[in-house]
């Protein structure tokens, strides 16, 4: 089972007490992958250009796609981009990859935005070059992805594409009086890196709602927080230092830990960025208006957090077997008491006391503002559907919502908020439950009745040319 924490990173902003991990911050960055003294400059910077991108999250890390993205409108599925010939992007000139990147076109049709080309359409035409010199090199993968992308009415008519590039195309403009910094920084969070794909919610066409930028967003099961400089529903308690740390290493001891989507931007792109890069994102965050959204969060109450049973308890599964060997015959027995509950189901990753196992990558939940957020909804809904890990090898966990009901997920909800977020008391029923297993995102009205749009259009359109029709004739008559 993959650690609460884990489940819930994107939803983890800072609590004011804790210090930085002092170590994440001297850690050296990951070793950037496909970068050879073989290669040209040109070629090892497009490396670099490509994690900056983090195609890897939805092409893999073998460039052959079949990542299944889920939007309002139905799956798409990401395409081989290896320079297969076939399959891939092996026939495309480096203006056929310029016009797929900034503006939505490949040779033969357009592209949904799935692909972040309204992000990627302020790419300096320096980074598209080396980007292509570089994915020229990459292995081929002659094969297409298992699935391809078909979507319903009317979305399956790509030309609409257009329109909508229209309204929505570039998704985010340039600010004033930034520094040289935070003017790279604000490069790499609005194009190459493209957050507000995330953390952005969208408006009526589904581009980006502007007003709101970085204020956070729902993403099917998952809530992409506010990463405005808020100081509480953002992170305005965070220091630059901090967030460079985070995007290192994906975590912050006590506050924070990467996870489902974040998780793999940190595994496949923002771990290899060089300190500099990490420093201007850091800066331009801060330097970006703070947003408040009304999921706030409590502050953290350092004295109602746990104390560790003991070092041994803490990191050694083994020597917790007595305590999980009496909470999973409590449960068994009928028992629906919290404790017990969390112990059963959580407790061999999580730890009994909540510092989880961290030499197996379970990491600790303890402290984590993701506890202490007013909305309990992510949380509820991480426990419901569980969570993959960022890469092959992350543990991952599972739902709960063929195992557990509704009144022992609220109890679970309601014991690791205040035994482990330090809430003074949380008061989630399992009324709230089922209303968040319920309810799904919110589709726009005109992707929600879409097919229907369309086909009223039609039959308008078809009067209309019958009228002017009739027209023509009556007026040929009467010469």
């Amino acid at each position: 089972m993959k650690p609460l924490s884990v489940m819930l990173s994107m939803l983890a902003i800072g609590i004011t007490s804790s210090a930085v991990m002092a170590e994440g911050a001297n850690l050296p960055n990951a070793s950037l992958p496909n970068v050879s003294p073989a290669n040209s400059e040109l070629v090892n910077r497009g490396a670099y250009i490509a994690r900056a991108a983090d195609c890897m999250a939805c092409h893999g890390e073998d460039y052959a796609g079949g990542t299944a993205i889920e939007t309002p409108m139905g799956g798409i599925y990401s395409t081989n981009i290896t320079p297969s010939k076939r399959y891939g992007i092996g026939n495309y000139t480096e203006k056929d990859l310029k016009n797929a990147l900034q503006k939505g076109r490949a040779p033969s049709h357009m592209l949904y935005p799935a692909m972040p080309y309204p992000s990627y359409s302020g790419m300096k035409d320096e980074d598209i070059s080396a980007l292509f010199a570089y994915l020229q090199t990459v292995p081929v993968v002659d094969e297409a992805p298992e699935k391809k992308t078909d979507l319903p009415f009317p979305f399956n008519i790509r030309a609409l594409m257009l329109g909508w590039n229209f309204l929505n195309v570039p998704s985010t403009e340039n600010r004033e009086g930034l520094s040289p910094a935070q003017q790279r920084g604000e490069y790499l969070v609005n194009n190459l890196e493209h957050c507000g794909t995330c953390h952005t919610p969208r408006n009526s066409t589904m581009g980006f709602d502007k007003k709101m930028y970085l204020s956070g967003a729902q993403l099917g099961h998952w809530h992409a927080p506010n990463i405005t400089p808020d100081e509480s529903s953002g992170i305005g308690s965070w220091s630059e230092q901090d967030i460079v740390t985070y995007l290192k290493t994906g975590e912050l001891e006590q506050r924070a830990y990467a996870g489902g989507p974040m998780g793999e931007a940190v595994a496949h792109s923002t771990r290899y960025l060089k300190n500099e890069d990490l420093s201007a994102i850091a800066s331009y965050l801060k330097a970006i208006p703070a947003i408040q959204t009304d999921d706030k969060m409590s502050a953290v109450d350092v004295s109602r957090l746990p104390t560790p049973i003991n070092e041994s308890i803490t990191h050694d599964l083994l020597a917790q077997k007595d305590y999980l060997a009496q909470a999973k015959t409590a449960v068994s027995n009928g028992s629906n008491a919290p404790e017990s509950l969390y112990l059963a189901a959580c407790g061999s990753c999580h730890g009994v006391d909540g510092y989880g196992q961290p030499d197996a990558r379970y990491a600790p939940i303890v402290g984590l503002s993701s506890l202490r957020r007013d909305k309990p909804d992510a949380l509820v809904n991480m426990i419901l559907h569980g969570v993959e890990g960022a890469t092959n090898t992350s543990p991952i966990m599972p739902g709960f919502s063929d195992e557990l009901n509704s009144e022992q997920i609220a109890g679970i909800t309601n014991y690791v908020r205040v035994n482990f977020g330090g809430l003074e008391r949380s008061e989630v029923s399992a009324a709230d439950v089922d209303r968040i297993a319920t309810t799904g995102v919110d589709k726009p009205f005109l992707i929600k009745y879409a097919g229907l749009l369309a086909i009223l259009g039609i039959i308008v359109a078809i009067v209309v040319i019958i009228f002017i029709i009739r027209a023509i004739l009556r007026s040929r008559r009467r010469r």
